[in-house]
């Protein structure tokens, strides 16, 4: 018996998200061990994939570590990952995401592992 896929979880979220991250200076997708991750000059600042129907994110949160784990829907990020401020987050159903917050967190996770010339050209006026 077949069945129609799972839409995917908040694609609204996920494209603005998706769309955020790659318009930072050198921002580029990679797909390592199938995941969807966004990099910077090699380095990871953002996974975003669907996994059981949900939408799960995770990035770098130096400044707002604390702050994101009092939601719900966040967790210090598995593999030794949430020692260093890495933060996961996981929308499904009963959840809602604000692409607003995400996406002010995602240049929060840009900014701490892209290189200070990358990161100053995000003050300059364009």
């Amino acid at each position: 018996m077949t069945g129609t896929p799972p839409s995917p979880a908040f694609p609204e979220v996920e494209s603005a998200l998706l769309a955020a991250a790659l318009a930072l200076p050198e921002a580029a997708e990679d797909f390592p061990w199938g995941e969807r991750v966004i990099k910077v000059r090699g380095k990871i600042f953002l996974f975003l994939n669907q996994q059981e129907g949900a939408l799960r994110l995770s990035m770098k949160l130096p400044f707002s570590r604390d702050f994101a784990l009092e939601r719900a829907e966040a967790r210090p990020t598995g593999y030794g990952l949430g020692k260093a401020g890495w933060v996961t987050f996981i929308y499904g159903d009963g959840t809602v995401p604000d692409a607003d917050h995400l996406i002010h967190w995602m240049k929060e996770s840009y900014r701490a592992v892209a290189p200070k010339k990358l990161v100053a050209q995000l003050s300059l006026p364009a």
